[in-house]
């Protein structure tokens, strides 16, 4: 059983001159990781940007010249402009919603994880700066810079994204989880769950490569419930159509089926045209298809309901690592 390391209240004048060589001390150790995860932010942004200007343009005019071509065989068109632009797309996509995952790992295999690992983090609390002081720094600068990055890189992909919708005819939808998860502020919320759930796995594990493993676990469960229950975040509207067609409407799927004297079934079949369809629809009883569906002017309720659930993650996470700090240093004053 590990005994808690009582650290001594330091003097005001300590406090506050201990500060700004907290924050140098901060800078330096980390240096590194700044460095790397800035080239990756700037590296990302340029992509997007690369993306939603010259690699549209030519993507949409290879677009128009397929389309114009018909049936004429031997067509000309640039087809590596399209694929291109659709490998770039992923490839950015893929960095943006990676981000928080990143995040959490340096959170907690550097930035706390490794100092409490090693016991730089008790030679700072014997040094004019309080353990709560310690651990509101190595998430006060985080936070801003993870907010800074991961809303850019968000900003910039829905701007590519944008440039594309209506000119690329393979673009991807609006409600395409991983567009409708990058294009958004999920990213930013989720960075900041990481960050919060790197700390806390740093100071209760107090080892680098497990506070690093299981901070990404965590931003990974985390991640997998928004996925899974975004569609519930706002009610739906609901789409109703005759036998003939199919389920109607475009959007986030929810849910769909027919509509039967004794209430809702899932549908046996997709269209009353077919003879075999008509027959069973017919024996169940069914009057018309239905389809629980988000249209596009849901977005941003969907994405500031999931971006709230996040932060009351990140915040629970946030608290949770300094009473675990309280509990091991027997005091979280500052």
């Amino acid at each position: 059983m590990t005994a808690a390391l009582t650290t001594p209240a330091a003097p005001a004048a300590a406090r506050t001159a201990g500060a700004p060589r907290q924050w140098r001390w901060l800078v330096r150790l980390h240096r590194p990781a700044l460095i790397g995860g800035g080239a990756l932010v700037l590296l990302t942004a340029a992509a997007l940007v690369w993306l939603g200007g010259p690699l549209t343009d030519a993507s949409a005019a290879a677009w128009k010249a397929y389309n114009a071509c018909g049936f004429t065989p031997r067509c000309s068109y640039d087809q590596s402009a399209i694929l291109l632009y659709k490998d770039v797309y992923n490839y950015t996509t893929f960095a943006v919603l990676t981000m928080p995952f990143l995040v959490a790992a340096w959170a907690g295999g550097a930035l706390v994880g490794r100092e409490t690992e090693s016991g730089t983090a008790r030679l700072a609390w014997t040094q004019g700066v309080s353990p709560a002081r310690w651990l509101a720094s190595r998430l006060a600068a985080p936070a801003v810079l993870t907010v800074a990055a991961t809303g850019l890189l968000a900003a910039l992909h829905r701007w590519a994204w944008a440039a594309g919708r209506d000119r690329v005819d393979t673009a991807k939808s609006w409600h395409d989880m991983d567009t409708f998860h990058a294009n958004g502020t999920i990213p930013m919320g989720l960075a900041l769950a990481g960050l919060a759930a790197g700390a806390l796995a740093g100071l209760a594990l107090r080892r680098a490569m497990a506070a690093m493993a299981a901070a990404a676990v965590a931003v990974g469960v985390l991640w997998g419930a928004v996925h899974a229950s975004v569609p519930y975040l706002w009610p739906s509207v609901t789409r109703v159509s005759g036998l003939n067609g199919g389920p109607p409407g475009q959007g986030m799927f929810v849910g769909e089926g027919v509509l039967t004297p004794d209430g809702r079934a899932s549908a046996p079949c997709v269209s009353g045209r077919l003879y075999s369809c008509r027959d069973t629809l017919a024996d169940m009883g069914a009057t018309a298809f239905y389809r629980d569906l988000h249209p596009a002017s849901h977005y941003w309720p969907l994405q500031l309901v999931a971006s709230g659930i996040l932060l009351a993650a990140a915040g629970l996470l946030t608290y949770a690592a300094f009473r675990v700090l309280r509990r091991t240093t027997g005091t979280a004053r500052g």
